[in-house]
């Protein structure tokens, strides 16, 4: 056991706290059989009471608003915390899904056509379909986990889903009819292709969180050569995003092999059905080997700082 702890930090106030409340505990159990560790349950958001940065190493293990847009991260910062994942200025980035798909598209990535837009500054419904199509995806522009995401067939279903919206920032997408992918970019080096197969319609937060209603395949099905592209893009959106130590990429991908980059998460999920640990899987990673590879950059960072 080296000279310091590590503190895994979970839960947080947030509409995805009871993910991250499970997350945290896998983690946790995994962590301490290598470290001395410590598994803390926010119910504010902001840092606990009594960790030193002098002998800490974070572990944040938190979804949603607070824990992935940045703001922690800022707050670790300045408290002078080494922690593991990416920085507070490419989290708040990759968050906020127009200002990350800015960035992949300008670096030669496909991404979907799309209008970011507050509830204050609705687009009507003529000029957002006249633009994307009428078939479309609405969904908040800066939470994660598929919270708020709808599907939505024409101007009359797509007005009322407008004028339900009051408060917040949103993101209206074309819809890209295509199989679903997810990849673990792990130090920079992308992991397997995790190919997500939703029972009966599209990957929303209720079928990725409710055991049995989406069946999975790691390694994916695809051509070596569908298979090098997507992987490469995998990294190239994790370098352009400024993502460090671990992510996820998401994909969508159809019938002719032609792929759109979904997003990017900065804290993937860590239960028993994330993507994350399936993708890592196909790279020799078991879970508690995961853990270990996730929080090697931090430890990095803590004796560099020392």
């Amino acid at each position: 056991m080296e000279n310091f702890k590590v503190a895994v930090l979970m839960g947080g106030i947030s509409s995805e706290r009871e993910v991250s409340l499970v997350s945290g505990k896998f983690v946790f159990e995994s962590v301490k059989k290598n470290f001395d560790a410590v598994c803390i349950t926010l119910d504010k958001n902001e840092l606990p009471k009594g960790l030193s940065s002098q002998n800490t190493i974070v572990f944040p293990v938190m979804h949603g608003e607070y824990g992935e847009d940045g703001t922690l991260q800022k707050e670790l910062e300045d408290a002078g915390f080494a922690y593991a994942g990416t920085n507070s200025i490419a989290s708040r980035v990759c968050m906020n899904k127009p200002a990350a798909k800015f960035l992949m598209g300008a670096a030669g990535l496909n991404v979907a056509k799309g209008i970011a837009f507050s509830a204050k500054e609705k687009p009507s419904a003529c000029a957002a379909a006249e633009m994307l199509g009428e078939r479309l995806i609405l969904k908040p522009a800066d939470k994660g986990s598929s919270v708020g995401l709808k599907t939505l067939n024409g101007k009359a279903e797509l007005e009322a889903a407008l004028s339900e919206i009051s408060e917040g920032m949103w993101l209206l997408e074309s819809f890209f009819k295509g199989r679903e992918f997810s990849i673990g970019v792990i130090g920079g080096k992308a992991a397997g292709i995790v190919e997500i197969i939703p029972e009966g319609g599209v990957y929303d937060f209720k079928r990725k969180y409710t055991k049995g209603a989406t069946r999975y395949e790691f390694p994916a099905k695809l051509s070596e050569k569908e298979t090098e592209n997507m992987k490469c893009a995998a990294e190239k959106a994790f370098a352009v995003c400024g993502c460090r130590d671990f992510s996820r990429v998401d994909f969508l991908m159809d019938e002719s092999g032609n792929f759109i980059v979904l997003e990017i998460n900065t804290l993937p999920g860590m239960t028993p059905t994330s993507l994350l640990p399936k993708s890592a899987s196909c790279a020799g990673y078991d879970f508690d080997g995961l853990c270990k590879k996730m929080l090697e950059g931090a430890i990095m960072r803590f004796r560099k700082n020392r």
